[in-house]
């Protein structure tokens, strides 16, 4: 199950790449920010990142042609100032809850809440952030974390779903379930304030130079987090032997070549782990 993660992530990381890396400019930024990650692997230095990847593209990208501008829906726009105010307000006041009072859910629902709301790039990006949330704090191991992102391959919906299996793991026993939907609900809810704030100003702000620039540059730097996270954890705590990397191969030229769906890959690994490992 593990070395299917490095396969997904593999994937991810080389599709993701030709798509938001076209240009040297773009290549170099997403190798110096994986280099950053990888010199120092916590949190605020992937989100740090991220933003620097923004302000490169401002500088660099700025007068890249406009897409043709559409039109904002019919909302009101302090109705959408009001929900992206909640989102801030709960990005801010939950680390200091979890902090003053002692209680593991609320940590969870502060780190889960978090991932969501810092979370740029695509699904796949949320793996290092999750990562470094859950696993230097005790609650799971990298073993039990990397299983289940390769499990979450073969469950159709978003990969966001992974935080369900994640709060389960993480659950007492009897209680696991409720602690699962617990830890789904805090990933899923920045986003649905995002884009509810966000409706109403997303075609004037999608229509702006700026905008188009720093996108492009987070866009890379999004990429280099990603690369980063396919060495450590995925590659380092997952491939130790040749038959491992063999086999971790054999999972991404089945989904990048052959279009296999992630699904049958997954299962089909973890039976060749039975076999073979």
């Amino acid at each position: 199950m593990k070395l299917a993660s490095v396969a997904v992530v593999a994937q991810a990381v080389w599709g993701m790449g030709k798509k938001l890396c076209p240009d040297r400019a773009r290549v170099t930024l997403c190798i110096a920010v994986a280099a950053l990650v990888l010199l120092w692997p916590i949190a605020l230095v992937q989100v740090g990142v991220i933003v620097l990847g923004g302000l490169v593209g401002y500088a660099l990208y700025r007068d890249l042609p406009l897409p043709a501008a559409g039109q904002d829906p019919p909302r009101h726009a302090r109705v959408g100032a009001f929900v992206l105010a909640v989102w801030l307000i709960l990005l801010m006041v939950l680390p200091l809850l979890a902090a003053a009072v002692p209680a593991r859910p609320l940590a969870q629902f502060d780190s889960f809440y978090r991932s969501g709301s810092l979370v740029f790039g695509g699904g796949h990006v949320v793996l290092p952030l999750l990562r470094a949330e859950l696993v230097p704090r005790g609650w799971l191991t990298d073993d039990q974390f990397l299983a289940g992102y390769a499990a979450a391959q073969a469950v159709p919906g978003p990969l966001f779903t992974f935080a369900a299996y994640l709060g389960a793991i993480m659950g007492e026993r009897g209680v696991s379930w409720a602690n699962g939907f617990w830890c789904l609900f805090a990933i899923f809810l920045p986003a649905w304030l995002l884009i509810g704030g966000a409706l109403p100003f997303w075609q004037r702000v999608r229509g702006t130079r700026w905008a188009q620039a720093a996108l492009a540059g987070a866009n890379a730097a999004v990429v280099g987090v990603l690369l980063a996270a396919l060495y450590s954890p995925v590659f380092s705590d997952s491939v130790h032997a040749p038959r491992e990397l063999a086999l971790a191969l054999i999972g991404f030229v089945a989904l990048e070549i052959w279009r296999v769906s992630p699904g049958l890959v997954v299962l089909a690994m973890a039976g060749a782990g039975q076999l073979l490992l």
